[in-house]
């Protein structure tokens, strides 16, 4: 499963505020599909601005599906601000933790691409990684850099 895609899932900024320290916290409702099933899915994440321009950002979020499935994940990435005010972010998220009814994704994560599609809207693709023997993220990169 290493490398093809095991999610993908649009949504919505549902609430954003201000942190101390400059920090940004943003949650956000999607709905897609896990390994095609389907699933809701909310979650938080921080970011703040790092002095080259670009984010840094940590979340967590809850997934669902409609069958019962749940999977908590976290992440991190790094993201830049687009023109029309958008965020773009790369990074990779990991499910720590029981996952019930998502039994394919124990010991893996997944690299992440977020864009934003107008300010408020979120796009989600994920492809698979896997954790190796020695605990290794394998991850494959996006051959059109995307």
């Amino acid at each position: 499963m290493l490398g093809e895609k095991v999610a993908e899932s649009t949504g919505r900024v549902t609430g954003r505020r201000v942190m101390p320290g400059g920090k940004v916290e943003v949650s956000f409702e999607a709905a897609g599909k896990v390994l095609g099933i389907e699933e809701r899915e909310i979650g938080t994440y921080a970011s703040a601005m790092r002095p080259d321009g670009t984010l840094y950002g940590e979340g967590q979020g809850v997934i669902m599906g409609k069958g019962g499935e749940q999977a908590m994940w976290v992440g991190s990435g790094v993201g830049t601000i687009k023109p029309d005010g958008s965020v773009s972010y790369r990074g990779a998220v990991l499910l720590p933790g029981r996952l019930t009814g998502l039994g394919p994704l124990e010991r893996r994560g997944a690299r992440v691409r977020t864009r934003g599609r107008s300010p408020g809207e979120l796009a989600l693709p994920a492809l698979g990684v896997e954790v190796g023997g020695s605990d290794d993220i394998k991850v494959r990169t996006d051959p059109a850099g995307g």
